[in-house]
């Protein structure tokens, strides 16, 4: 047996897991190298290494938009319009319903932990510098949730070639719902015939991009070994320790969303036991983890819905496509944090308004994260905007968030990832979806 006949044998997931724990130590000792003989060599190991995960990240990001597409297109024009629609409300209810209780839960564990960094002005001072970029563009950007809804119409040609997530997703349902009405309101048989034609096209499309997500999940471990050697080789475990407090209470709260409120949600809604569900997402949310990007992990979500959950790729293709844009909990969980963080620093007392508009503020403005790494950090400008802090104070917060952003983000995505998958099983069980695939 050759070397790479062994290694397909070996699961996925365990090679993954074992990259993901060597990558560490490699990072961990790169970084040692770095601070012994200076940060020149640091960079040209970081040079060499970042690359090849790199390169994991643009062939999920070359593969995802297709993904989308067509597996959006092919459910919505495989299921009924009246069933398309109970499953369409059933999937908005859920994913508003656990964002908004993501943003309840993040601020009600902020208070509990009351964030405060000591060292605030020290951190804060040497990344200023990349906040005015930033600070540019929020004011650029005028009404954030006006700008999501005129973007929804967007040129899909375009949005197609730019890789804007939302835009595909809301042009695809409305093909997939078009070909499913004419096919149902046809006169003639010629009518009918194309459009089967053309639905078996979308589905021998689909087939084939898995196929090619086949291929590049055989790289999968040498990307996610660069990927986290590279994070831990620039950030070390100082980074963690400087933030200590805030890591912990951002950690804590979305592990408790995780192994806690994920859970019982499973268990009060579908009465079974929820953990072997999520031991059957290890592979999702371990690769959200290194990647840090929702939607570069929706082909593993969808092979994962598939084949361990059951779920019929009507619903997986919907729900998971939409989830990676739009449902973001990790967000909700991680925002206040820095709210209160910026209440803490500056002697504010937060007033019950205040923090009912830092809620809402954060489950529409989680909408825009748009499943890549670090979208979260451009949405904070919205959550602090309801503690009326001038425009330095601002800064500062955004300066420290930008200094722990990397590692929160890992957490943060790995939830969002989750409550996607999560969010499927239980509307698949609810609307019958599950037990084939």
């Amino acid at each position: 047996m050759n070397i790479f006949s062994w290694y397909k044998k070996i699961p996925l997931i365990y090679l993954n897991l074992a990259a993901f724990v060597t990558g560490c130590i490699a990072g961990l000792v790169i970084y040692k190298i770095g601070n012994a003989y200076g940060s020149d060599v640091l960079s040209s190991i970081v040079d060499i290494v970042s690359p090849f995960g790199n390169v994991l990240v643009y062939m999920l990001k070359m593969i995802v938009i297709p993904i989308i597409f067509f597996s959006i297109v092919h459910g919505t024009a495989n299921l009924p319009l009246k069933t398309f629609g109970k499953m369409g409300i059933w999937v908005c209810i859920w994913f508003f319903c656990t964002s908004l209780f993501s943003a309840i839960f993040g601020t009600f564990t902020a208070f509990a932990f009351s964030p405060k960094l000591t060292r605030a002005d020290e951190l804060a001072e040497g990344l200023l510098g990349k906040v005015s970029e930033l600070t540019n563009n929020a004011a650029s950007s005028g009404n954030a949730f006006l700008n999501i809804i005129y973007s929804l119409f967007a040129n899909p040609f375009q949005a197609l070639a730019k890789g804007d997530f939302l835009p595909v997703i809301v042009y695809a349902i409305i093909f997939g719902l078009a070909i499913r009405s004419v096919t149902d309101n046809a006169e003639d048989e010629r009518t009918r015939k194309l459009m089967s034609t053309l639905l078996e096209t979308i589905e021998a499309l689909q087939r084939a991009t898995f196929k090619i997500i086949e291929w590049v999940m055989l790289y999968f471990p040498i990307g996610v070994f660069a990927l986290t050697a590279s994070s831990f080789a620039v950030y070390g475990i100082s980074l963690f320790n400087s933030y200590l407090q805030v890591a912990l209470c951002v950690i804590c709260g979305i592990l408790l969303m995780l192994l806690v409120c994920y859970p019982l949600f499973i268990w009060i809604i579908c009465r079974e036991n929820p953990y072997p569900i999520l031991w059957a997402l290890r592979e999702p949310v371990l690769t959200a983890l290194v990647t840090r990007s929702s939607a570069a992990t929706l082909p593993v979500s969808l092979r994962t819905a598939q084949e361990k959950l059951k779920v019929r790729k009507e619903l997986a293709g919907f729900t998971l496509s939409l989830g990676a844009t739009v449902n973001m909990d990790g967000v909700c969980v991680h925002l206040p944090v820095f709210a209160v963080l910026a209440a803490n620093m500056f002697g504010i007392d937060m007033t019950f308004s205040q923090i009912f508009l830092l809620v809402i503020g954060v489950v529409f403005a989680s909408v825009g994260a748009g499943g890549v790494p670090g979208g979260s950090i451009f949405l904070l400008f919205l959550a602090l905007g309801c503690l009326n802090i001038s425009q330095s104070q601002m800064s500062t917060i955004i300066a420290l968030a930008l200094g722990i952003n990397p590692l929160l983000d890992m957490f943060e995505t790995a939830c969002n990832v989750a409550g996607d998958n999560v969010g499927t099983y239980v509307v698949g069980k609810k609307m019958g979806m599950t037990g084939s695939k």
